[in-house]
């Protein structure tokens, strides 16, 4: 079992930067594929950023060129660069992890509070 723990979440205006990071219990060098989501009050839980154990990224169409997300599989960690932030990316955001095998596993983290003000 794998635990995610999010952190680096807060208040900043618009147009600046956050980097959050996802801290795992155990290794995730064998989970699949690791993620960004986010639910905004009154709105769905939406992908923000996936990346897979071979690096390969995926982003939603509202973070592209903005949002980097990155793993550390040597340090069971996963980062979020958040740029050029806006109003509309403020939400709870969660981390995220697929692990595929006989049983497939999905784990999820608490969530971190992102609050962008205009």
């Amino acid at each position: 079992q794998v635990q995610l723990v999010e952190s680096g979440g807060g208040l900043v205006q618009a147009g600046g930067s956050l980097r959050l990071s996802c801290a795992a219990s155990g290794s995730i060098s064998s989970i699949n594929v690791m993620a960004w989501y986010r639910q905004a009050p009154g709105k769905q839980r939406e992908l923000v950023a996936s990346i897979t154990s071979g690096g390969s990224t995926n982003y939603g169409d509202s973070v592209k060129g903005r949002f980097t997300i990155s793993r550390d599989n040597a340090k069971n960690m996963v980062y979020l660069q958040m740029n050029g932030l806006k109003a509309e990316d403020t939400a709870v955001y969660y981390c995220n992890g697929i692990k595929e095998g006989l049983f497939r596993h999905n784990y999820w983290g608490q969530g971190t509070q992102v609050t962008v003000s205009s």
